[in-house]
Order: structure tokens, then C-alpha cells, then sequence
């Protein structure tokens, strides 16, 4: 019976007192409250079996992984810790690990065993990482094949100085803790895409990744800075993406999400953008939407000098719980900028601003009769409180991961 009282008094120290309109109060029957603490002490220990237990962060997708000492042993496992509209990406779970011992990339046709372009271009399921510290300076575009993730955890790896990454028309890719920056533009050469195939790639952009008709994509914990083109760009029909933790600088046009306004394949676009840190040295477009549905959600905006979030084509951006401090410039206040249309027309757009934290005079202006449907469409995971920002962020970009600790 003692036993039932400790338990009971755990319990009403965690569960809210359920009060009606009139001042009776009910309390709940022990035996259910018994079954509940049950429950959750045995959930509790499930987790902890899994290594899923909080180790203080908040963010949902580090607290998944970084708590393992032994994460080096179990690198897979971060496959199953995605959030967002990009949470069902695998990469290359399931199947080999391969590690690149060769930072060259001497033949884009033929690329050499042990090489980051070799890996990528395999049929089969691969999860990428690295002997050691390498800077990378692609020759041409690095056109990967479906079913890998490339995974920096424990080096130090840079993609930079040539053309960086694409993905295009292929499914469930994850890229995780690579520094992508400087990237050029490529192209009027042969590029090989998979073992079978290989074929003449026009003018590049230059962005750091670029999706073109990709899906199932996953882009964590990565540094991104001072490209030709965008940061990450996603177009063609793009969806099912998630863009989290990453640390983005020193960029005018960082994220493109929508090819064009005539291009309407992309009303089905969705993707999430969470938990990344948009700093120093930013201009706008953090993202640039159109058509789709987008949830921005969690992010730290510290620098921008035109506009944070913008879109036009009638894009559902759904903003929740970010913080965004304004630059000090008078007139560079405002979060969004509705593109390429007359209000009388952007006005319709909807797009909401919700338990945002705006600083030193930030403003969103909302739009749109705030139809639920389409924020349904635009909801991908719970946001936590904006206060929560700083800490929630506070790792964003690549990662010290050392095997053998926490990373």
C-alpha cells in the first residue's frame, strides 16, 4: 500500500489536476495512476536502452544520437533521427560502410576506388565517411546515386574550392557533418552518375548542393559559406526535404526552394527547415520560396541585410517559433519580402508568423485567410519555444566529434 502512495504523490507532482467549471476537483483513480507511472518508468528505461535520453540539449535530433559515447560504432543510427518532411531520407542505412581514403578526383568519368566520387556513383546502398582530414576539390559536379550518406562525424572534411554536390532525380540521400564552401561553377565536361552511365554536363550554378528533382533528402549538421550560387538550393519538383543544424555564412542568395514561378510541378514541394543558424555575412533569401509548402521552424536569424524568409507564386510558409534579430539598418527590418507580385495579389498568400521572437525591431508581415489545410501541409514537427532558440542552435554547423565521447 505504501507503495501506492509514493506512487501516487509522484504522479500528482507531474500531472495536472483535472478542474472543472465548478470549483470540484478530480482526482484520479490510483489504479490508473499506478498503470501511467508504470508505463512511463518503462518507457523511460526503453530509451534509455536506445541511448534516446536527452542529454540536455532539446534539440530533438542531437539528443537522438549525440547522448552515445559510441556513436562511431553505431554511425546508422542516425538515420533513424530525422525530423521534418525530409525524416523518412535513410541514405545509406542498411548497407556498407565505405571509407574514402583519397581526396583526389583526377577523372569524373572514371573515378578511382577510394575516392569520395567513386562511392557516390554506386548502385548499391553505401554510408560514406572518411580515413582521415581531407580537403576535397571536386573536378566537376558530384552527381550522386540513390541510397548513400556521406557522414563527416570524427574528421574534419571540407568540400571546396570546384563544384560541390547534386542530387538529382534521385531518392534518400543524407549529407551530415561536411564544411561545403567556395564553391565554382563546372560543367562542358563528361561527368559519370552511376556505374552504367555517364553523359555531357552543361554550366553548373556553382550552389554548395543543389536538388533537381530529388526526394527524401536530408542535409544536417553541415557549414555552408560563399558560393557561386545558393547554398542549398532545391528545384524540379523537389520534396520531401529537411535542412536542420546547419551553420550558413558569408552568402548573398543562401536557399532557393522553387525553380521558377511558371514552374508549378513544384506545388507539391515540402520541406522543413529547422534548427539552423543564419549568420554573419547573409543577404536574403533564408529560404526564397515558391509554390510549396514550408516549414521554417526553431532557427536563429542573426544577420540578414535585405530580408530573412521571402517567396512569391503563392508559396504556404508557415514560420514557427524562430529567433529573428534585425540588422541595425532602418529600413532592413522586416523579416519577409513577398516577391514578384502586387499586394492585391500577395496579400492571398498565406503565410504566418507564430510564437516568433522578433529582436531589435524585426517585423513579419503575415498574409493569406490562414487556411488550415494548407499550414497542414505546411506542419511537419512540434516547435518548441523560441526562448529555447540560443541553446537549441548552439551547435549548428559541423561538429568535433571525437570516437569514444560524446560528440
Amino acid at each position: 500500500m505504501a507503495s501506492y502512495v509514493m506512487l501516487f504523490l509522484l504522479f500528482s507532482l507531474l500531472t495536472p489536476t483535472f478542474v472543472l467549471s465548478s470549483p470540484t476537483v478530480i482526482h484520479p483513480d490510483p489504479e490508473l495512476v499506478v498503470q501511467e507511472v508504470h508505463r512511463q518508468i518503462n518507457e523511460s528505461i526503453a530509451r534509455r536502452s536506445l541511448g534516446y535520453l536527452s542529454c540536455g540539449t532539446g534539440n530533438p535530433i542531437d539528443d537522438c544520437w549525440r547522448c552515445d559515447p559510441n556513436w562511431h560504432e553505431n554511425r546508422q543510427r542516425l538515420a533513424d533521427c530525422a525530423i521534418g518532411f525530409g525524416k523518412n531520407a535513410i541514405g545509406g542505412k542498411n548497407g556498407r560502410i565505405y571509407v574514402v581514403t583519397d581526396s583526389g578526383d583526377d577523372d569524373p568519368v572514371n573515378p578511382k576506388p577510394g575516392t569520395l566520387r567513386y562511392a557516390v556513383v554506386q548502385d548499391e546502398p553505401l554510408w560514406i565517411i572518411f580515413e582521415r582530414d581531407m580537403v576535397i576539390k571536386l573536378k566537376e559536379e558530384l552527381i550522386m546515386n540513390s541510397f548513400k550518406t556521406i557522414d563527416g562525424r570524427g574528421t574534419s572534411v571540407h568540400i571546396a574550392g570546384g563544384p560541390c554536390i547534386t542530387i538529382q532525380y534521385v531518392t534518400n540521400i543524407i549529407i551530415h557533418g561536411i564544411n561545403i564552401h567556395d564553391c565554382k561553377q563546372g560543367g562542358n565536361a563528361m561527368v559519370r552518375s552511376n556505374p552504367h552511365h555517364y553523359g555531357w554536363r552543361t554550366i553548373s550554378d556553382g550552389d554548395g548542393v543543389s536538388l533537381f528533382g530529388a526526394s527524401h533528402v536530408w542535409v544536417d549538421h553541415c557549414s555552408l559559406s560563399n558560393c557561386a550560387d545558393g547554398l542549398i538550393d532545391a528545384i524540379m519538383g523537389s520534396t520531401a526535404i529537411t535542412i536542420s543544424n546547419n551553420y550558413m555564412t558569408h552568402h548573398d542568395k543562401v536557399m532557393l526552394l522553387g525553380h521558377s514561378d511558371s514552374y508549378t510541378a513544384d506545388k507539391n514541394m515540402q520541406a522543413t527547415i529547422a534548427f539552423n543558424h543564419f549568420g554573419e555575412g547573409l543577404v536574403q533569401r533564408m529560404p526564397r520560396c515558391r509554390h510549396g509548402y514550408f516549414h521554417v521552424v526553431n532557427n536563429d536569424y542573426t544577420h540578414w541585410e535585405m530580408y530573412a524568409i521571402g517567396g512569391s507564386a503563392n508559396p504556404t510558409i508557415n514560420s514557427q517559433s524562430n529567433r529573428f534579430l534585425a540588422p541595425d539598418r532602418r529600413f532592413s527590418k522586416e523579416v519577409t519580402k513577398h516577391e514578384d507580385a502586387p499586394e492585391s495579389e500577395w496579400k492571398n498568400w498565406n503565410w504566418r508568423s507564430e510564437g516568433d521572437l522578433m529582436l531589435n525591431g524585426a517585423f513579419f508581415t503575415a498574409s493569406g485567410a490562414g487556411a488550415s489545410a494548407s499550414y497542414a501541409r505546411a506542419s511537419s514537427l512540434g516547435a518548441r519555444p523560441s526562448t529555447l532558440v540560443g541553446s537549441i542552435t548552439a551547435a549548428a554547423g559541423s561538429l568535433n566529434c571525437r570516437k569514444g565521447s560524446r560528440c
